[in-house]
């Protein structure tokens, strides 16, 4: 994925994942996974540490959400986070799907085949 540095992931609730949603994100609803790449958190604060190039970012994942969508979907909640993890870590690395002409998408693609993972977010909100 060409990600470098680490990632901090978040496992938390949809209230707690839908405040972070209305104040970065400007929705005020609960949602399966949001990203926070270093950049971004450095552009907010204007601050920057040595310590941040060896920072990829964070990840925030809703176990309640992930939950539902794993039982909707037929299969396990570990796999259902990984999925979400997958999405988020392609954010970190830059990639935007709602931008990018479908990059993000096959990238996704062929990340989930090779992790034998099923349908992606991307993926499931085009066959919806």
């Amino acid at each position: 994925m060409r990600l470098r540095g680490q990632v901090s992931v978040l496992l938390t609730t949809d209230n707690a994942i839908r405040r972070l949603n209305r104040q970065f994100r400007g929705k005020d609803k609960p949602t399966d996974v949001l990203s926070f790449p270093v950049l971004a958190r450095i552009s907010r604060s204007r601050r920057w540490s040595p310590a941040d190039r060896d920072i990829a970012g964070d990840l925030a994942i809703s176990i309640p959400t992930a939950r539902k969508q794993a039982k909707t979907l037929g299969h396990a909640l570990s796999i259902e986070i990984k999925v979400l993890m997958l999405h988020g870590l392609l954010h970190l690395a830059g990639y935007d799907h709602e931008t990018d002409g479908g990059e993000m998408a096959r990238r996704e693609e062929r990340l989930r085949t090779k992790l034998r993972l099923p349908h992606g977010l991307i993926d499931r909100s085009v066959r919806a």
